[in-house]
């Protein structure tokens, strides 16, 4: 009789050292099984450092936002939130104030070295949809625990804008960590010695790098725009698709170099900062500290490596703030730090950067809103 043979584990990529997994690896997670894809991955849907997460084919709406928690599954709540099921398979329309829940079409089974974040995508968040990912047993949004295996799942509320989505949408993406990536305060103001991460010699450096807000304007006195309510639907596959003017009301400097923040309303202002990520590194915008005031910044916060290079197109690239007052008038002031940069660095320099390599829609940017505006 023939002998058995041994069973052989499926591999699974070790990284060489700590840090954010670029592209190739990001690849090699994939081919091992550990990112399980239900349907082949599209175009683009690698990018430099992160991997872009889509919708399947069903929506749930729900009564309200959830956590499973410790030993609870996403499927166990959402049998007792469930309102109604939507077909993504063709275009469906996600409503204002409705919160939603789709299955991903990605899941994880994550090595014990490996951890994982999400966060939405530049678009997603310039559109004021508020999207996060939740996973099975875990007790907080968009962070997927080292050796996690399941499914992933989107928990979308669009909060300005409705939108359209289908299966294969892609609102948020996903970042794979290696231990400890994140630079120490000293080894970032050694970064920018050399690289010049953000346009100003004398960078505020505490738990990351500070930037502040342009309310100087352009050469017009553009400084932002606030979004209009009870507009139409916005379709997030379908770039250059709405007028600006139908969804968005113009702010221009007068005066002052300020601006009050009605409560609730929604903005686009720019960073006074022009940022750079060098090829070695991948950055990401902390949550503005609620201390010094009741207002969010920056939905979206990864930035690739190559965003800001010059070698990549993108010398002079601003950061785009998404902001929002809660409760109370705020009046933000030019200059007035809004958030800080972490830069974390990659286990190799990515195969393709941020900008020319990719086509990318936010390189070299200045005040700009998302792809969808024409």
């Amino acid at each position: 009789m023939a002998k058995a043979q041994p069973k052989i584990p499926p591999r699974k990529a070790q990284p060489l050292k700590s840090g954010i997994l670029p592209v190739q690896a990001i690849r090699g997670l994939i081919d091992a099984g550990v990112v399980k894809l239900a349907v082949p991955p599209v175009a683009n849907q690698l990018q430099p450092a992160s991997l872009d997460l889509r919708l399947g084919p069903l929506a749930y709406r729900i009564r309200a936002s959830f956590l499973p928690g410790p030993g609870r599954t996403v499927a166990d709540k959402l049998a007792d939130l469930r309102l109604h099921t939507i077909d993504l398979s063709k275009a469906a329309v996600l409503e204002t104030g409705c919160v939603y829940l789709v299955p991903l079409l990605e899941g994880l089974a994550l090595p014990m070295h490996l951890a994982a974040a999400t966060n939405p995508k530049s678009s997603t968040g310039r559109l004021d949809v508020f999207t996060r990912v939740i996973a099975d047993g875990v007790a907080a949004f968009d962070q997927i625990p080292a050796g996690y295996e399941g499914p992933l799942y989107a928990e979308i509320c669009p909060q300005t804008f409705p939108v359209v989505v289908r299966q294969g949408s892609r609102l948020s993406q996903i970042r794979f960590r290696a231990g400890t990536a994140e630079d120490s305060d000293r080894k970032l103001a050694e970064l920018h010695r050399r690289e010049k991460l953000v346009s100003t010699d004398e960078a505020d450096i505490d738990r990351g790098i500070a930037l502040s807000v342009d309310l100087t304007g352009d050469k017009e006195g553009l400084i932002g725009y606030r979004a209009k309510r009870h507009t139409g639907v916005v379709d997030v596959d379908a770039p250059g698709s709405c007028a600006v003017l139908d969804y968005w009301e113009p702010i221009h400097a007068r005066g002052a170099r300020r601006l009050i923040l009605d409560p609730d309303e929604f903005y686009i202002l720019a960073s006074k900062e022009a940022v750079h990520v060098p090829p070695t590194h991948a950055a990401e915008m902390v949550p503005f500290n609620p201390l010094v005031g009741e207002f969010r910044v920056h939905y979206a916060g990864f930035f690739d490596p190559g965003f800001g290079h010059a070698a990549a197109g993108g010398q002079g690239s601003k950061a785009v703030l998404e902001v929002r007052s809660h409760k109370v008038p705020f009046i933000l002031d030019d200059g007035q730090i809004v958030g800080r940069l972490i830069y974390e660095r990659v286990t190799e320099v990515p195969e393709v950067l941020y900008g020319r390599d990719l086509g990318s829609n936010y390189q070299a940017q200045g005040l700009k809103l998302s792809k969808h505006f024409k």
